[in-house]
């Protein structure tokens, strides 16, 4: 058992509430016009429920809240959803003689398309400095303290838009929330692989960023798991989706990168169910030499050095996956009877780990315990992981092919 003295320095990283410890994270994203189709921590710790799109981290910290803390994010347009088809800059409110639509009164969408300020690029990576001639912005389906995520086009791609407003009553959180900025930026033009979401580009104006990535019809696991009642996910797709995210995740760990933040809701579901990693604005380089405190996560999947504040490496991301596997095994929330806070509080002074379904495949059980393992040594590298999976594939594929030779010696064809 872990020292109790240990454990409090989470509470003060975020006020005391329940939640994540990381700057990006200090607002949570709400589903517009759907009322409240959260998944539910407690009513301090809440993530977006959301049917597509590009994921920001949805906790709550200190600052979260229902309103915005600066005058923008006050606008009347934030008060519900917004009732338009198309907006563009060939199309722009700001044309002179035009007639103005709904996203009229979206003042984000305003900030960034206004023609009467310029698009900043940013040092080193001017290629993926979007033109906004070609960014049709569609209907804003998540809004939080610090921004919103909008659907739209560029391009004649769909695509999710990401704009964050810069704080100007408050430089020091406006220079926080630059940096994490850049650092997707950076982080998402440097990755190319199929289970990594597309990054399309990004700019800068001077009250609000953007990035633009590709468009997830499915949604993330997490609301995709909530649509389906928490019932567990077809063995078959469920090996196949932690097969996706085990593979993205050994690109990016090959690269010297650490996610920090893996967990359902910053999972994307395409349109032929693969899973696209998305979210990494917390990611960061590994240090091997100093190790890393936690700025980020979320506690339901965090592992125990984060939580004590303690040097951690890749391996959080490994820790972070074997909970991500138990949901799509399961079907359900981890720690669904706890808060976040008394989750995380289980895992460090007690070593509880959500409890393994009776009817899991015992070469999926191992592999959650071993990724969940309280000792980071222990832990396998996710090329260990995406071999284990791979042998447990094709486990599943010959058990059916088992049952359906079965099935037609049982019940013979005949000529009729």
């Amino acid at each position: 058992m872990m020292e109790g003295g240990k454990f409090p320095g989470i509470i003060g990283a975020v006020s005391g509430q329940d939640g994540g410890v990381n700057f990006c994270d200090m607002a949570y994203y709400q589903k517009l016009g759907e009322g409240s189709t959260m998944s539910i921590d407690s009513l301090n710790s809440m993530q977006t429920s959301m049917h597509g799109g590009s994921i920001m981290s949805v906790d709550n910290s200190s600052v979260g809240s229902t309103d915005s803390r600066t005058g923008m994010l006050n606008h009347p347009s934030h008060r519900g959803p917004v009732a338009v088809v198309s907006y563009s800059v060939g199309n722009s409110i700001f044309r002179p003689g035009r007639v103005s639509h709904a996203l009229s009164d979206d003042a984000l969408a305003q900030a960034l398309m206004d023609t009467r300020f310029p698009t900043e690029t940013l040092k080193d990576y001017e290629e993926w400095t979007i033109d906004l001639g070609k960014l049709h912005m569609g209907l804003p389906f998540a809004q939080g303290a610090f921004g919103k995520l909008y659907r739209g086009t560029y391009n004649g791609m769909d695509v999710a838009i990401k704009l964050l407003e810069r704080p100007e009553a408050d430089p020091a959180q406006a220079q926080l929330l630059e940096q994490q900025f850049v650092q997707e930026v950076m982080m998402l033009a440097e990755l190319r692989h199929p289970n990594i979401v597309k990054f399309v580009g990004a700019c800068r104006k001077p009250i609000v960023w953007c990035i633009v990535t590709g468009y997830a019809k499915g949604g993330s696991v997490r609301n995709f798991l909530n649509r389906r009642q928490n019932r567990s996910v077809p063995l078959k797709l469920a090996v196949k989706q932690a097969l996706d995210v085990a593979r993205g995740m050994a690109y990016v760990h090959g690269l010297g990168f650490i996610h920090r933040d893996l967990k359902s809701d910053n999972l994307l579901i395409s349109g032929d169910k693969s899973i696209k990693i998305a979210d990494f604005g917390v990611a960061r380089i590994e240090v091997k030499t100093e190790g890393m405190t936690p700025e980020t996560g979320t506690y339901r999947w965090m592992a125990p050095e984060m939580i004590q504040h303690r040097p951690y490496n890749q391996k959080v991301d490994v820790y972070s996956f074997g909970i991500v596997l138990w949901e799509l095994i399961s079907g359900t929330l981890p720690f669904p009877n706890m808060t976040a806070v008394q989750a995380a509080f289980a895992v460090v002074n007690k070593g509880v780990r959500p409890a393994i379904p009776h009817d899991c495949l015992p070469a999926l059980g191992e592999i959650m315990t071993r990724c969940w393992d309280a000792n980071p040594n222990v832990r396998p590298p996710f090329t260990d992981v995406v071999r284990m999976l791979e042998r447990v594939e094709m486990e599943v594929l010959n058990n059916v092919r088992k049952a359906r030779f079965r099935c037609c010696i049982s019940q013979p064809m005949t000529l009729d």
